[in-house]
């Protein structure tokens, strides 16, 4: 049974930072793709950061590129979301997500391309 446990979320000030962790248990982690996506109040789910599973090259839209640091450490099957300089707009519940591939070096933005996901965690920026 595939299990993705958030963690780190809480109440942050505007510019401070938080760390959320996702804990991988039930697959093959270090063959996983792996991304983070949000939902806000009255929001749909959307695209926050997503790491393949040979660590390469990260992706971020532009909402939060730059601030935000996705990174992945396959020993402990747990990946991160670093996130600074947060903003009210960034309150929302976040949710990590897993997909086995075949493709170390590919990372996915779609929600659809995700097998497994986590309960979320929320984060609340106050201003």
């Amino acid at each position: 049974q595939v299990q993705l446990v958030e963690s780190g979320g809480g109440l942050v000030q505007a510019g401070g930072s938080l760390r959320l962790s996702c804990a991988a248990s039930g697959l093959t982690f270090s063959r996983s793709a792996m991304g983070w996506f949000r939902q806000g109040p009255g929001t749909e789910r959307e695209f926050v950061a997503a790491i393949p599973w040979s660590g390469g090259s990260t992706y971020y839209p532009d909402s939060v590129n730059g601030r935000f640091i996705i990174s992945r450490d396959n020993a402990k099957n747990t990946v991160y979301l670093q996130m600074n300089s947060l903003k009210p707009e960034d309150t929302a519940v976040y949710y990590c997500a897993a997909k086995p591939s075949t493709y170390g070096g590919t990372a996915y933005r779609a929600e659809y391309a995700y097998d497994y996901w986590g309960q979320g965690t929320q984060v609340t920026v106050s201003s």
